[in-house]
């Protein structure tokens, strides 16, 4: 059936990527399920091809499909680097603030680390303990910023909600520059151990299985760490 008349204002190109989103609801498919061709849906939808390579294209974009040459179209996993370009696009031009971001941050953060504790596996506990001493090898020698960045993802992860671990995975590319920053406000040994002394709080702190010393302990890294470069902003 042609879509061309379901939608008057709307462009052929959007209502081919709604119909490809509606069959992927009703059809029940999951991550990595493939779909028809844009032959199968140029057909059922009497439009053209280079409409459905458009849409199929602007679905890839937006991290809904995976495409590839050779192969079938698949249902991708979600992802939060179109949020991560919304964000940056956002700070740029002036819509937001860091100090924005990191408000939200720390709310979903604060959370992740109360369900991590409530949640993880002894994997996953090992894993953040292994990250935190990883981080304490490396401090004097330079800033630990994939470890740090990894702690978070990790805690995320273990929070047991995908949703969590695509949103702070879309905070990634800020915390590439504030990470670093963060550890450069601490010159001396003594602020170095610190920084290492918080993050190892919350460890322990997921590793017992404690959910109100897990939100204490991560609400004190963000006073500590992130306050103090929104202070000097």
């Amino acid at each position: 059936m042609s879509v061309g008349s379901q939608a008057p204002g709307v462009s052929l190109v959007q209502q081919a990527i709604d119909a490809v989103a509606a069959h992927i609801r009703v059809s029940q498919l999951k991550v990595g399920d493939t779909l028809p061709g844009e032959g199968h849906f140029a057909s059922q939808l009497g439009v053209s091809r280079a409409v459905m390579r458009e849409a199929f294209g602007a679905l890839a974009a937006l991290r809904l499909i995976d495409v590839g040459n050779g192969r079938k179209p698949r249902v991708a996993a979600i992802d939060g680097a179109v949020f991560a370009a919304s964000l940056d696009h956002g700070i740029s031009t002036a819509q937001i603030s860091v100090a924005d971001v990191w408000d939200v941050r720390r709310s979903i953060e604060v959370r992740t680390a109360a369900l991590a504790a409530e949640n993880r596996s002894d994997a996953q506990a090992a894993a953040i303990g292994a990250l935190v001493d990883r981080m304490a090898e490396e401090v004097d020698d330079h800033a630990p910023t994939d470890h740090d960045i990894a702690l978070h993802i990790l805690i995320a992860e273990a929070s047991g909600n995908a949703l969590f671990v695509a949103i702070v995975r879309s905070f990634e590319p800020l915390m590439q520059v504030a990470v670093p920053e963060a550890w450069q406000t601490r010159v001396t040994d003594e602020q170095r151990e610190t920084m290492i002394t918080r993050h190892r709080a919350l460890a322990d702190a997921i590793a017992a299985r404690d959910p109100a010393a897990a939100r204490v302990a991560m609400d004190s890294h963000f006073d500590s760490s992130v306050g103090m470069q929104l202070r000097q902003r």
